[in-house]
């Protein structure tokens, strides 16, 4: 398959790594982060650091990128002569945007639309769209590439800590998370999204530092037996970023098979939800 044909549609709270967003077929649907009186664009005109600071005064809502956006965004890549768009969004049972594009794809019949629903957000989402870009590298034939794409959404997990809930609450995005009484008991919960890509609790544990690696213990167990599998790191300010060289450390410990390790910040438009201080474990198992 010639891979020069092949674009990819990712949103913004899908993380993808900045180095694969960096290449010139690799277009991203920003979200929206909307204010009382203003709007911006994720990561376009607001950056994660804006949004936790304003979070004291006002927390924003979040909301689907304009279906007239969307239209642009595959409008160019027909132009400039894709006949296969590879897209990945974040979980349907998070998002509209899913569901959104894949309506608005079925407007393009000139070209081969591929939309997977990732049933993930952050990175956990990013990783199945850089297997994307890999599988197009190696040649595989589309056929292939599809079936392969599908069974990656089983095959990726982000497990994520966060100081608190406050900001899941307030943004009506608490899914299956339980609200916790034991604040007083300093309870963190870890959290993933289920089957259904819904949030999910799968952990509560006393303290921030023992949260974490409860999140790097229970990312260790996902990974199974497997032979080889991508990584990646998420944090959500200054304060989470100052922990990752000592989170990779432990990270690598006990998964030491893995091919690639990618850390990045996650975007405001998921910072608005979950606040200053988040550590999200992402991990993609490629090889059994």
């Amino acid at each position: 398959m010639n891979k020069e044909k092949v674009a990819y549609l990712v949103d913004s709270g899908s993380n993808v790594p900045e180095e694969y967003v960096k290449l010139g077929n690799m277009n991203v649907i920003p979200l929206k982060i909307i204010y009382k009186n203003e709007e911006f664009i994720d990561n376009v005109t607001i950056s994660p650091q804006e949004v936790y600071d304003r979070l004291p005064d006002e927390i924003p809502t979040t909301s689907l990128p304009s279906g007239e956006v969307i239209s642009t965004i595959f409008k160019k890549i027909q132009d400039e002569g894709f006949d296969k768009v590879i897209c990945v969004t974040i979980s349907s049972g998070l998002s509209g945007t899913n569901n959104m594009v894949r309506v608005i794809s079925e407007s393009f019949t000139d070209m081969d639309i591929l939309t997977i629903d990732s049933k993930n957000i952050g990175v956990g989402s990013g990783l199945i769209a850089v297997q994307a870009f890999k599988y197009v590298e190696a040649g595989l034939n589309w056929e292939t590439i599809k079936t392969k794409l599908e069974e990656d959404v089983l095959k990726s997990k982000i497990f994520f800590h966060v100081p608190t809930l406050e900001y899941l609450q307030k943004g009506g995005r608490i899914g299956l998370v339980a609200s916790i009484l034991g604040n007083m008991l300093n309870l963190k919960p870890v959290i993933t999204c289920n089957e259904d890509g819904v949030y999910d609790t799968v952990a509560k544990v006393r303290g921030n530092k023992k949260s974490v690696q409860k999140a790097i213990d229970l990312t260790a167990e996902f990974a199974g037996n497997a032979k080889k599998y991508n990584l990646a790191i998420a944090y959500g300010g200054k304060t989470a970023k100052s922990q990752v060289e000592e989170i990779r450390s432990s990270l690598l410990k006990e998964l030491p098979l893995f091919d690639e390790v990618f850390e990045g910040e996650v975007s405001p438009a998921l910072g608005v939800h979950t606040g200053p201080g988040l550590i999200g474990i992402g991990i993609i198992v490629t090889e059994e």
